[in-house]
């Protein structure tokens, strides 16, 4: 399939979370069911930077997590039939080495290693002064089209 980009109302049509919790501001590329890549200016006022830590702020791992997790879903809800689906994560496994602070860029790569059923399994990388700050194994589904696999009760 073709590569393209998508700005952040477009991104909307294919990404279900909304902010403050849209994790994604730019994509800018993805190739329809094999990778997606963007990212996320982390500015100074960011909800979370506050309360964690008042004294020493940095992006929650739950977040860059979820940030990786969005991108990941942007790379199978861009494959024809799927926009606009929701999807639900089934498993992550994910390694933090480095804190991501305030004003800076976060970089997301991912990459889809299997598509089917409805379940995704892909990696992703979370970069900031290009240093992987984390990077994650996932498995996501959308329950949609999983649910047609599923035996009948």
């Amino acid at each position: 399939m073709k590569k393209f980009s998508l700005d952040s109302k477009q991104l909307l049509d294919y990404q279900p979370n909304r902010p403050p919790f849209l994790m994604i501001d730019y994509v800018t590329e993805v190739v329809p069911g094999v990778s997606a890549k963007g990212f996320k200016n982390l500015p100074k006022d960011e909800w979370y930077f506050p309360i964690h830590f008042p004294n020493h702020p940095n992006v929650p791992g739950a977040l860059q997590l979820e940030a990786l997790a969005q991108m990941l879903t942007v790379a199978i809800t861009t494959l024809p039939g799927n926009k606009g689906k929701v999807t639900h994560a089934l498993s992550h496994e994910v390694r933090f080495r480095k804190e991501v602070l305030p004003e800076q860029k976060f970089i997301i790569k991912t990459k889809v290693i299997s598509w089917k059923r409805g379940i995704c399994e892909g990696t992703g990388q979370g970069i900031v002064n290009g240093e992987v700050a984390c990077e994650a194994k996932m498995k996501i589904t959308i329950p949609e089209i999983l649910e047609q696999f599923l035996p009948k009760k």
